[in-house]
């Protein structure tokens, strides 16, 4: 016999053997990758330019998220970190433990304040919880028509802006930060003389 002829029926279950390995693989090294994303770090924060720079940080008033009701001003003499963010931006969720610990290791010497602005469409009962969900104590004002983050020029959340006690914008930060990375900026705003 030349092998001419239909494939015999071992042939055939050898083939299905082989490709149900192959698939087997390719699940157990889709499932690899998918795990490692999922679970790595945020990205890392950059500081980047904004014309917001050396001039006097845009006024943030309003009401917040639990009702009450907030005014930048308020803060001035302290190092203000503002956040824009939206409960359903997957690096907002995922910076919210290190402002956690930047705001927990800025209490007591309430040298540094931090306010959210709930930005991007996001509902506010959607904020709500989830501020409330990861623990944040600190304010987090509703920007319903998205004027604020249009004064900041902000394009997409998260993006932080460090403000010095005299209200001047010092560092504008895209991404998820880290806490570590906000007392560094402060750190060299300080050592700037700003």
């Amino acid at each position: 016999m030349t092998g001419d002829g239909p494939p015999s029926a071992a042939g055939v279950r050898h083939g299905r053997h082989t490709a149900r390995w192959i698939a087997g693989l390719v699940l157990v090294v889709a499932a690899g990758l998918i795990a490692v994303l999922g679970t790595r770090p945020p990205a890392t924060a950059t500081e980047v330019f904004t014309p917001l720079l050396g001039k006097a940080a845009p006024g943030i008033t309003g009401t917040t998220v639990s009702g009450g009701s907030f005014d930048l001003a308020a803060d001035r003499g302290r190092w203000v970190v503002v956040n824009f963010f939206a409960s359903w931006c997957p690096p907002c969720q995922q910076e919210e433990p290190e402002l956690i610990t930047f705001a927990f290791q800025h209490r007591g010497a309430r040298d540094a304040a931090l306010v959210g602005v709930d930005c991007c469409g996001d509902a506010t009962a959607s904020a709500r919880g989830f501020l409330a969900s990861s623990g944040a104590t600190w304010p987090a004002v509703i920007d319903p028509g998205g004027q604020i983050a249009l004064q900041y020029g902000v394009r997409d959340p998260p993006e932080t802006f460090l403000v010095s006690p005299s209200g001047i914008v010092v560092a504008h930060i895209d991404g998820a930060v880290r806490a570590t990375f906000l007392d560094q900026q402060i750190a060299a705003a300080k050592k700037a003389g700003l």
